[in-house]
């Protein structure tokens, strides 16, 4: 069995919006060479001086605008499920309502809508099928575009339900940015599309181009689960925190997330000293407390432990959230009156 480290585990599934832009962009430039090295020939399908994408892809290019229409609609649409399922799994911000698993999951019906769309009106060519063509371009188009609106409104409710996790909003206004400006762009496409041939085809590369960006936003969507363990940030797990007044360390934990090792040093660092640091608080102290001639016994060893803790990493009531307050007897006050940490 594959055995990968867990600090990289995010790579079984970042390289596919990597691998899809890559395979759209590559496809797109070698069709546009290809036009502009031959002399911009004027193909059969041609109705004005500058040719199609789908001109250039009907002719002798054809397997290669077939196999790169099958990758980018397959990285498209499995990038949209894979996050869905991160989510679920807890290793991105987890949907805290149920219109937000909604809207995701009909971004990904519509993301699959979107990759039937692009398969078909590669194969179904505008030479030989012009009307199959046009209609799975608007199948397409139709696709991809209402699952980048689904998306985005998802990542809205989720950014406004953690307003303090900046990469949240980060791709919220990416995502909404990109996809609006595609959108506008492929409504003047459809307009010019029957009205100016010209402007049209230009539109067209434009908005191909412009879709690498989008795929390359899923990118740093899944890099987010990177550290992240399976359930560290589930809807579950994120409720409790915020009901125990650590709102603040659930940000800082998603925020920490897909920065490599010691992003999440301060969440694990945490969660171990929540649930270690009296024990070990009270073993040292004994320890301490014998070699600095403090007096023996549960109370002095004990006391001595908080001291040391206290004076060390600060009040000791930051270690007290795990496991509730720390006791502090009046006789192991008595036995160390030179501590002047603050205790519950």
């Amino acid at each position: 069995m594959l055995c990968i480290p867990h600090q990289h585990e995010h790579w079984l599934w970042v390289w596919i919006p990597l691998f899809g832009a890559f395979m759209w962009f590559a496809t797109l430039w070698a069709l546009l060479i290809t036009w502009l090295a031959s002399g911009r020939p004027h193909y059969v399908s041609m109705d004005g001086n500058i040719a199609y994408i789908s001109d250039v892809g009907a002719d002798i290019l054809k397997p290669l605008f077939i196999v790169g229409c099958c990758i980018t609609g397959a990285s498209f649409f499995l990038s949209c499920a894979i996050e869905r399922w991160l989510r679920h799994e807890g290793r991105l911000v987890a949907n805290m309502r149920r219109r937000e698993r909604v809207l995701a999951i009909l971004s990904i019906i519509c993301a699959f809508i979107g990759m039937c769309g692009l398969i078909l009106l590669s194969i179904f060519d505008t030479k030989r099928h012009p009307s199959l063509h046009r209609v799975f371009l608007l199948v397409f188009i139709l696709g991809v575009g209402l699952s980048a609106i689904f998306t985005v409104i998802e990542y809205r409710w989720i950014s406004h339900d953690f307003v303090e996790i900046k990469k949240l909003k980060k791709a919220y206004l990416a995502k909404g940015t990109i996809a609006g400006i595609l959108i506008l762009l492929a409504i003047a496409f459809a307009i010019t599309l029957f009205q100016a041939t010209d402007p049209g085809a230009i539109l067209e590369w434009i908005i191909a181009f412009g879709f690498t960006f989008y795929i390359l936003t899923f990118f740093f969507d899944l890099r987010m689960a990177k550290g992240v363990h399976k359930g560290e940030l589930s809807r579950r797990r994120l409720l409790a925190m915020r009901e125990r007044g650590q709102g603040g360390e659930a940000a800082h934990e998603a925020n920490g997330a897909g920065y490599g090792p010691g992003a999440n040093g301060y969440a694990n660092g945490s969660a171990n000293g929540h649930t270690n640091g009296y024990a070990n608080g009270s073993a040292r102290g004994t320890a301490n407390g014998s070699l600095n001639s403090y007096p023996t016994g549960p109370a002095a060893g004990g006391a001595s432990g908080h001291t040391q803790m206290g004076s060390v990493n600060g009040p000791v009531p930051t270690f007290g959230r795990a496991n509730g307050p720390i006791p502090y007897t009046a006789n192991a006050r008595a036995a160390n009156r030179t501590s002047a940490a603050v205790y519950p």
